[in-house]
């Protein structure tokens, strides 16, 4: 994995100047392109992270003939495609089989682009067609973002790189961040830059050099999965689920020159990762985090399978001091970013690169294979809908705990699906600020969701879909990809192989969620290789005690950075803010944990945009 840059019409930079900015995300080499183009100059700049093919000739930017390509991520799959082509290769890197496909079936290639197994994100510059073409992974695990005004283009693997690269000074998008404290997350394309957005996933963008013209097309559609007949068979489904993850961890091991290790939670999704993995790599390397708080560790469970498959395993107790470096993680992402784990992410990162270049995880089980709680509750609220109404009749409840707590909730969240389909969504995900503040929401955002709910797709598979595109997409692979990449760690994810982003959407409903227990078929899977306690252990996520550090460690920081705000004002009244920090008793306990925490990082993001990033 790498970083990439590049402007078009801006004044030469060089390599010098951009390099160190994204040097964590390549410290192996670095790279740089010039060449005049119609539009003016063009620049590519490039950061390597040595993986697949250690030589100095699979450095970029990499050239061939009239062509030039700087590429982030990797092709598992790249060499089936060679075996069509009559090209003189210099090496066995998938950069430079991408420029040999591109070089002989030019624009069209990149209408299949779905043939590729992998994680990607690449600019590629024709100088006979001046044109530059762009394209990201299926899922949206590399990132790529975008600059285009009337003078200039550029674009860059992270925010934080950008405004070295542009001219003039990156304004504010307040509907963009608007949005963000509604949902906690940017949405599809949205940054918290005018000008500025980032390339979908599943797409590929054509810059046309004479017009100055971006156009952006769709190669591949998740939704159309769901539509395709389904699987019913739960032996089938089995055998097969666990033949693709097998092939999937082999391809992603098998595909670098360097160890390969895995981050292990103490839930199924990891588990099997590295179950699976011992089988083709001896003596795996597996890291875990552990917490103090007993409720959100899952370390022993995490041992207890590190144990059985005898890897070589650490684990890094989060005990650091979180008040120091909340913030310096925080300003890695180059934008607000509201999901708390990516602090555990970035530390158990951190001990992993002591170690290895490579690591496995387990995002995308969830979303693919039915893996969260609220499922259940999705799956409880379609069945109650005509009754959604009684919630306003009914009195509150005492103990929240109680049974008539949890229906209380149902009818709550049913009504709430009759009334507005996007409060739904977002109540039964992030749950920032709904109920207490109204933020205004996004059309482009609400069209998504109302679409999708009033599809003909079954109510699991609609729930599944909004996560793929929204949770997955603008929150769990984003924060993966930062806090990886800022140690020069290459995060990869067999569960996200294109063979098992095709077979999921398949399963039957009941191979997902069956009563109360959610990723059915999983855990099936999991029974033939893991301990009965990780297959019957409820699911926590990769959460953090963040209410517990907002009353302890970290109240002094951000209730002072709250007390001086200087962009959170803009959005709500200070009276509200000061009601958050100082009148606990008025909210939620998590839900006020999640404001305080979204505010926070807006003021952080703020104060770096304000030095200039």
């Amino acid at each position: 994995m790498c970083g990439i840059a590049g402007s078009i019409n801006g004044q030469k930079l060089p390599n010098e100047r951009i390099y160190p900015l994204m040097r964590h995300r390549g410290p192996d080499s670095k790279g740089a392109f010039y060449d005049s183009t119609k539009w003016g100059l063009l620049q590519f700049f490039h950061a390597r992270l040595s993986i697949q093919d250690l030589s100095p000739l699979a450095h970029q930017p990499m050239q061939y003939g009239n062509l030039c390509l700087v590429f982030n991520g990797e092709i598992y799959n790249h060499l089936d495609f060679r075996k069509t082509l009559d090209f003189p290769f210099k090496t066995h890197s998938d950069t430079e089989t991408i420029l040999a496909l591109f070089a002989k079936y030019g624009e069209a290639f990149l209408q299949d682009l779905n043939a590729f197994d992998g994680m990607f994100a690449f600019a590629l510059y024709d100088k006979t067609a001046q044109k530059v073409y762009f394209a990201r992974d299926r899922m949206g695990k590399k990132p790529l973002f975008f600059y285009q005004d009337s003078k200039q283009f550029a674009f860059v693997s992270e925010l934080n790189t950008l405004q070295a690269l542009v001219e003039s000074p990156l304004e504010i998008n307040f509907e963009s961040l608007n949005f963000y404290l509604k949902s906690g997350f940017f949405y599809h394309d949205g940054t918290p830059y005018k000008n500025t957005f980032s390339l979908p996933n599943a797409n590929y963008g054509i810059l046309d050099l004479n017009t100055h013209s971006l156009e952006i097309k769709p190669y591949f559609d998740l939704e159309a999965c769901y539509k395709a007949p389904k699987i019913t068979d739960e032996l089938e489904a089995l055998q097969t689920c666990e033949a693709l993850l097998k092939q999937s961890i082999k391809n992603r091991i098998e595909s670098s020159d360097l160890e390969v290790g895995a981050f292990l939670s103490g839930g199924i999704d990891s588990s099997l990762i590295v179950a699976l993995s011992s089988q083709i790599t001896p003596k795996l390397r597996t890291f875990t985090v552990s917490f103090e708080n007993s409720s959100f560790d899952e370390s022993n469970l995490a041992e207890a399978t590190a144990k059985r498959y005898n890897t070589a395993h650490t684990t890094l107790k989060i005990s650091t001091n979180l008040k120091d470096d909340a913030p310096k993680i925080l300003q890695n992402y180059g934008r607000p970013f509201f999901d708390s784990s990516a602090i555990p992410s970035y530390y158990v990162a951190k001990a992993a690169k002591e170690h290895l270049s490579v690591i496995l995880n387990g995002d995308g089980a969830d979303e693919l294979f039915g893996g969260y709680r609220r499922y259940v509750g999705h799956l409880l609220v379609n069945k109650i809908l005509p009754f959604g109404a009684l919630a306003n009749l009914l009195p509150n409840p005492n103990n929240k705990q109680s049974l008539y707590n949890y229906f209380y909730r149902l009818l709550q969240m049913a009504n709430a699906y009759k009334r507005d389909l996007t409060e739904y969504y977002l109540r039964a995900t992030t749950d920032i600020f709904v109920g207490f503040y109204n933020f205004a929401t996004l059309s482009s955002f609400k069209e998504n969701v109302e679409s999708i709910f009033k599809s003909n797709l079954s109510p699991l598979s609609k729930m599944l879909l909004l996560d793929a595109k929204h949770l997955l997409l603008c929150d769990l692979l984003p924060k993966m990809d930062i806090a990886t990449m800022a140690h020069s760690l290459e995060g990869r994810s067999p569960f996200l192989s294109k063979a098992l982003v095709e077979f999921a959407p398949r399963l039957d409903d009941r191979l997902k969620v069956q009563g109360k227990t959610t990723k059915y078929l999983l855990r099936k899977l999991a029974e033939k290789h893991l301990n009965k306690a990780v297959c019957n252990a409820p699911k926590r996520g990769f959460e953090v005690p963040l209410a517990m550090w907002i009353d302890g460690e970290l109240q002094a920081l951000i209730f002072d950075t709250l007390a001086h705000t200087k962009i959170a004002q803009e959005f709500l009244e200070k009276n509200i803010i000061d009601s958050l920090c100082f009148k606990p008793h008025l909210y939620p306990k998590e839900k006020r944990a999640k404001m305080l925490w979204s505010l926070f990082a807006l003021e952080v993001w703020y104060e770096k945009y304000k030095k200039g990033l």
